[in-house]
This record gives C-alpha cells, sequence and structure tokens, in this order.
C-alpha cells in the first residue's frame, strides 16, 4: 500500500510531456532519446501531429508542462495547437524542444521556428567532415567535433571537452539578427554550406559555414525554454548507437547520446535552474530586519542559493554573484561570499537617506535569471545622534569663539577705553 503512494505521488509530481510526431515510427526510431527522458521521471504522451483532440492550454491552465514537436514534415497542428498557441504555452511557463529535417519541412514547423526569430534552410553539406560509411555518397552525414563547433555552455551541452564526435544529418537553421535571447549552442563546421543535394548550385546559398546554426536555444524572460534542433536524426536511435567513421581517423562511438542527453536536461528544467530560499539583512549585531536603517549603519546580508541537480535542490556553489544597493543608481556593489549555498557579505550604508533596495540581478548562460529585490528606508540621524563635537567643524568652532572673543574685546575697548581730551590753543591779539 506505502509502495502504491510513493507511485501515486511520483505520477502527480513528474512533468507531463506531449510528443507530437509526424508518425509512430518516431517513437521506436528514437526510442533511446525517449526513455531516457521517462528514465528521469518524466510522464510522455505521444499524439500524431495532426490529431483533432490536440490542447496544450485547458481553461486558462497548461495540460502538459513541456512541449517535444518530432514532426518536422507538419504543414498544420490539429487540435487548437497553432504557432500561436505554442507562444500562448511559452508564456505561461511551458518549455518547448522542436527539430526540423532538412528540405523536408512544414510550414507548421516554419511558423513555429519564424515566431522565434529563425528560418529553416536547405539540407547542410559538407565535402570535407563526413562519415565514410553512413553517408550515402552526397556528403549530408556530417562528423562534427564537439570542441570546435559546441558553445561552451556546459548547462545546455554538456561537458565538450568529454564528448565524442557527433553525427549530424539536417538542415541549418538561420538566426534573426534581432533575437537577443537566443544562444547558438551549435555551428556547423566552416566548410558546409546548406543547399539541395539532389539540384546543381545556382544561388549562393542561404547559410554558409560557422554562418548555418544547427542547434539554437532560447530562455525566455519569464524562464520558459526553446530549443530548435534543424535535424531529427540527431536525436535517432542509429545516431545514438553509431561508431562514427570519419576520413584519415579513428572509428570512434558517437558523442550523440551523452549531447541530446544534456540538451533535454536542459530544455525539460533538469539543469541550470536556481532559485532564492531565504534573505536576511539587518544591522551588524542583531538579528532581525530594522522598521528603517540609518545612514552609515554597518549592515549584513545574507541569501541563500539551490540549484536543482538530479531532481533534488542542493546548495548553489557559484562565485560571482554580486548584491547592488541602489537607490537610483547603485551606491554599493560587492561580490558576495559563498559558503556552502549561503551568500553574505557586510558592507557601511552610504551616507545618503532615501529608499533602496538590496537587488540581485544574477544572469549566466544556461541558468535561470535569478533575481530578488528587497525595498529598505535610510534615514538622516536623528538629532540626539550627531556628535557633540565633529571634528571636520573644528574651524567653524574656532572661527564662532573668535568672534565671540573679538566682540567681548571691542566692547570692553568701545566702553572703557577714554581718549585724553584736546585743547584748544587760542592766538593772543594785542
Amino acid at each position: 500500500m506505502k509502495l502504491l503512494l510513493l507511485l501515486l505521488a511520483a505520477c502527480a509530481a513528474a512533468d507531463r510531456v506531449l510528443v507530437l510526431v509526424d508518425h509512430m515510427g518516431i517513437r521506436e526510431s528514437h526510442s533511446i532519446f525517449f526513455k531516457s527522458i521517462t528514465d528521469r521521471g518524466h510522464s510522455i504522451t505521444f499524439k500524431n501531429a495532426d490529431e483533432g483532440s490536440l490542447q496544450l492550454i485547458k481553461f486558462g491552465e497548461l495540460q502538459y508542462e513541456n512541449l517535444i514537436i518530432f514532426a518536422p514534415s507538419a504543414d498544420e497542428f490539429g487540435g487548437t495547437i497553432t504557432a500561436a498557441e505554442i507562444a500562448r504555452f511559452v508564456d505561461q511557463g511551458g518549455n518547448v524542444l522542436l527539430a526540423g529535417a532538412g528540405s523536408n519541412v512544414g510550414s507548421a514547423v516554419r511558423d513555429v521556428a519564424a515566431d522565434n526569430g529563425f528560418e529553416f534552410a536547405d539540407q547542410l553539406i559538407d565535402h570535407v567532415n563526413y562519415d565514410s560509411i553512413l553517408d550515402d555518397g552526397s556528403h549530408t552525414t556530417i562528423v562534427a567535433s564537439p570542441l570546435a563547433q559546441l558553445l561552451n555552455a556546459p548547462m545546455i551541452n554538456g561537458d565538450r571537452s568529454k564528448l565524442g564526435p557527433i553525427l549530424y544529418s539536417g538542415g541549418a537553421l538561420v538566426a534573426s539578427p534581432n533575437n537577443r535571447l537566443r544562444l547558438d549552442v551549435f555551428k556547423a563546421p566552416s566548410t558546409a554550406y546548406a543547399h539541395d543535394p539532389s539540384k546543381p548550385i545556382k544561388d549562393y546559398p542561404a547559410a554558409v559555414g560557422r554562418q548555418a546554426v544547427l542547434v539554437s536555444a532560447v530562455q525566455a524572460r519569464n524562464n520558459a525554454r526553446l530549443v530548435l534542433s534543424a535535424s531529427l536524426d540527431l536525436f535517432s536511435n542509429a545516431f545514438i548507437t553509431a561508431t562514427v567513421n570519419k576520413e584519415g581517423e579513428k572509428p570512434s562511438p558517437s558523442g550523440n547520446k551523452a549531447y541530446v542527453e544534456a540538451l533535454s536536461k536542459w530544455v525539460l528544467k533538469e539543469t541550470g535552474v536556481l532559485r532564492v530560499k531565504s534573505v536576511e539583512h539587518h544591522k551588524v549585531g542583531e538579528k532581525q530586519p530594522p522598521r528603517e536603517y540609518t545612514i552609515t549603519e554597518d549592515v549584513d546580508y545574507k541569501l541563500e542559493v539551490e540549484e536543482l541537480k538530479d531532481g533534488k535542490w542542493v546548495a548553489f556553489d557559484g562565485k560571482d554573484v554580486q548584491l547592488e544597493f541602489v537607490r537610483i543608481d547603485p551606491f554599493v556593489r560587492t561580490t558576495l561570499k559563498n559558503k556552502n549555498g549561503v551568500l553574505s557579505t557586510r558592507f557601511k550604508l552610504p551616507d545618503v537617506y532615501g529608499v533602496y533596495k538590496f537587488l540581485v540581478d544574477y544572469r549566466r548562460v544556461g541558468y535561470t535569471h535569478l533575481l530578488d529585490i528587497q525595498q529598505v528606508s535610510v534615514r538622516p540621524l536623528w538629532h540626539t545622534q550627531y556628535e557633540r563635537f565633529i571634528r571636520s567643524a573644528f574651524p567653524y568652532y574656532a572661527s564662532s569663539f573668535s568672534m565671540m572673543g573679538s566682540l567681548v574685546i571691542f566692547s570692553f575697548v568701545f566702553l572703557y577705553h577714554k581718549n585724553d581730551p584736546v585743547v584748544a590753543q587760542t592766538k593772543k591779539n594785542n
């Protein structure tokens, strides 16, 4: 009975994932990838992309926390799902993983990509970096080097120094420069270009070399995540279990399994998620925050931050979190010292009264945006709190006393000093 209750509780807590596919054969051809997701505690529901009962949002509530679109040829989604509906899904905190497939990308998938600042280009071709056995002669089965082509973002791409060569077959993404939230986490080799391999080249390709993006990630301002891949085969069993054979190099196992697992962990918010557990601020020597602070007081500030790892909240080990004490502009900016996830500092309040904020605004690649604001008032000194004599005012004190002394001396001289009368001499006339 206890085991049953635990299983029911685990199912209730599991994130719901909706997977849209062109056909149910994808469920089998990509089973290793899907199994890695379910093994991490997620609940997956498979649906055909054109099924009429599809719903992401019902009565204002999300029906799923995550959406995976492995239906590259879909021209129209079923039910209420549209590109606009997916945008609303993201606005409410949902996460999306979308994969295309070379030149065969339907208008529905293109619309979703366009809403996020991307366009799908043709099949990616590389006459230098291709697999000599898996490739069919068109040089579209590309061997990618993790160190050269992956962004150094361990939260998203994993540890690229430990990844084997990655097999890639698909198209390319062309990113809009106006999309400031995007991260091009996987770029094409400099020798690659995007073009339909069945047609002769007449025009300059839409994407060449490093301009061609293979996988891109977006984290919205509400921390919702979206990953776009121009290759569905990147996640396939065939590429995950394959041995890479590149001309001039020894055969080696592909790094696809480790890579797509790292990518899926990020987009499903299993990694790179931060939260504030507690915040404390008070005067030095006290335990509780005061109703208001006084200028030039010494203050202790503590912030406890946790990171989600392997499904558990653990102490965050970041060493670069900064605190700002802000009125309009920051009066104090200092790096917090981290001790087992408790970030702390001690500083003196500025000699300027007003309404201030303890502000922590932490933005790092791969992590959710961490923002904490505590508003406080800082008042001037009461008249009883000023020093009796201020050293910097000694010249003014001396001036005042010298003026008083001068007035006494002047008054004494004026009142008591009397000049001898002058007797006028008269001239006697005979």
